[in-house]
């Protein structure tokens, strides 16, 4: 019997998103003992702001969480379920793990408002040594999901969240001082809104894009005018209308069009000109033309 072979660059496109799953599946899981032991310490301690950052670093434990199964997911071909296959599953990962960062941020100012009118007492050391610990986790984790967010968007946001979560330790660690110093209790309340605000910041940037993704709208970056003018620069091609552009995910776009030509006869040379031009141009991978004859020497509509 003939064997049959998995060829290289599959096998090896393989292998790496295997090491990339592994790599989320242990930033998953530090990520989570992470978080445990900042809701003790913030606990034990008093400190909002430790809980404050116990919080950000499980709503990226839940993303990342969230991204490798959307991953997962992703990866399933097309089938007569969902013939545009599963890659939105990503998109809709990124709008559940958005709103859950609005959610926390809005929390995190209730609380922190609250504890600017019934003072806390803070234990500065345990602040200090539990932040620290978190530090080193985070970069820990940011170090794991670096190659990998060079590649995918998700992660790449994933990446920067581990990054602001090293930021937050190094704010958490600064309060604490402050604590140990000057007895500066507002300080810790101080952070919790900075925290807060950051997360809200990041949610209001990427719940539009996200969003608009869902909807169906126009790729960013591209002109319905310049598509319709580089349609009908393509020899034979009288007129472009009801053209509809969209995204079916972060990276692939897709369009339908209704195109105009002379002669029945040059369809198929036509055809392949328009998809090779939309493909190089647009980075439009998938295109559904509709055409026409043209029976009139005005333009069409």
């Amino acid at each position: 019997m003939k064997k049959h072979s998995i060829p290289p660059e599959r096998h090896h496109h393989h292998d790496v998103e295997g090491l990339d799953d592994r790599r989320l599946i242990v930033a998953i899981a530090i990520n989570m003992l992470l978080t445990l032991a900042q809701v003790i310490g913030g606990i034990i301690s008093g400190s909002l702001a430790l809980i404050a950052d116990a919080l950000h670093n499980f709503s990226d434990a839940a993303a990342l969480l969230i991204a490798w199964v959307a991953r997962r997911i992703g990866r399933r071909p097309p089938d007569y379920f969902k013939t545009f296959g599963y890659k939105r599953a990503e998109v809709i990962a990124a709008l559940i793990n958005l709103v859950t960062l609005v959610l926390v941020g809005l929390y995190l100012i209730y609380e922190a408002i609250w504890r600017a009118f019934d003072p806390q007492v803070i234990e500065g050391w345990m602040v200090i040594i539990v932040a620290g610990i978190a530090l080193v986790i985070d970069i820990a984790t940011a170090i794991l999901t670096y190659t990998m967010s060079k590649h995918s968007i998700n992660i790449r946001a994933a990446f920067l969240h581990n990054v602001s979560d090293a930021l937050a330790s190094v704010g958490v660690i600064v309060a604490g001082t402050l604590i140990l110093l000057y007895d500066w209790y507002w300080s810790d309340t101080l952070l919790t809104l900075i925290i807060a605000g950051y997360v809200l910041y990041q949610a209001a940037m990427l719940l539009p894009r996200t969003i608009h993704i869902l909807m169906e709208g126009a790729p960013e970056g591209i002109s319905i005018k310049e598509v319709v003018d580089v349609m009908e620069s393509i020899e034979g091609v009288a007129n472009v209308h009801h053209l509809h552009i969209w995204q079916l995910d972060e990276q692939k776009n897709a369009l339908e069009a209704h195109v105009v030509i002379a002669d029945f006869i040059e369809t198929e040379r036509v055809k392949m000109a328009l998809k090779a031009e939309l493909g190089k141009r647009f980075s439009i991978i998938h295109s559904t033309l509709e055409f026409e004859i043209n029976h009139c020497n005005e333009v069409c509509c």
